[in-house]
């Protein structure tokens, strides 16, 4: 069955939605404070792009919606766990989140920490406990791909990295490698949890599946680079510029805007090719792809 990039959206928007309704809404919590406040990060707006390449991956692979709901819910819930430590005064220092008050603005320093906390505990019980006919070994491999890309080898490493690292020599290599870490494994992981849900796939199909991801994921955090340098606050929802206030070392500021942009550019193609050999059935990744790399927030 083909399917559009407005279809995947919808698809997305809907399943997702109708979860994080359900957990972070309709179920209570002993303290409704810090379910209040983990549900403004996640209903906080957002482009959704990691729950939507789970989903794409999972049409790719024929898998059944119901079986990638609790992955596109987990990827996007530490995604935004990890929005509200970014903004904190002691990270980023940032006031504004996709054009509403940071987390920690709307209900203090202590109430966004433990929002963060809570919601990236509670990811991995909903990977455990949320009904669909996932058997427990896949169960157990969403589990450890997520911890994985989100813990001390992926998003938290890159971040203390990029807090620490604040040489404006920095060698390419290692730049690259702190933004694979940083916001590359979490958008790999959001291609593996759609791969996880389908049964095991050929060599072919699993390569071509991975270099998409490791493409994309870098193009995406460079692209972020551009627009901070290049957008402006109503348009990012953010503050404009922020890493430049914060000596945050970005591949503009060592290449360049224009070869910035030809690195974007030369990752989105590769990314592309690299899903060639699975003709038709790709065309969606394609399309998600072309989405990617021309957003402006």
């Amino acid at each position: 069955m083909s399917l559009s990039l407005i279809d995947l959206f919808e698809i997305s928007q809907e399943r997702t939605e109708k979860l994080f309704h359900l957990y972070l809404k309709e179920i209570p919590t002993p303290a409704p404070i810090l379910q209040q406040a983990m549900a403004y990060a996640v209903f906080n707006g957002g482009k959704r792009i990691r729950p939507l390449l789970v989903y794409a991956i999972g049409h790719v692979l024929d898998v059944a919606y119901e079986k990638l709901d609790a992955a596109a819910c987990s990827v996007e819930m530490i995604h935004s766990y990890s929005l509200i430590h970014d903004d904190l005064p002691a990270m980023d220092n940032a006031d504004l989140r996709r054009g509403k008050p940071a987390c920690h603005k709307a209900y203090g320093e202590a109430m966004a920490i433990l929002a963060g906390d809570a919601l990236q505990a509670f990811v991995f019980q909903l990977l455990a406990i949320h009904p669909s006919s996932l058997n427990t070994e896949q169960r157990l491999a969403m589990v450890i791909a997520l911890s994985e890309a989100s813990g001390p080898y992926g998003m938290a490493a890159g971040q203390a990295l990029d807090i620490t690292i604040m040489d404006k020599n920095i060698a390419l290599d290692k730049l690259t490698h702190m933004n694979q870490l940083k916001t590359g494994a979490l958008l790999r992981a959001s291609i593996k949890l759609g791969m996880l849900a389908a049964p095991p796939q050929d060599e072919k199909t699993q390569f071509a599946l991975e270099e998409y991801a490791e493409c994309i994921g870098l193009a995406f955090q460079i692209q972020d680079d551009l627009l901070d340098m290049e957008g402006d606050t109503e348009t990012l929802g953010k503050p404009q510029g922020i890493d430049v206030i914060n000596n945050k070392v970005t591949y503009p500021m060592l290449l360049g805007v224009e070869e910035t942009k030809l690195r974007v550019r030369e990752l989105s193609d590769m990314a592309i090719e690299a899903i060639q050999p699975l003709g038709k059935k790709a065309e969606i990744l394609r399309e998600v792809t072309e989405y990617l790399f021309q957003r402006r927030q």
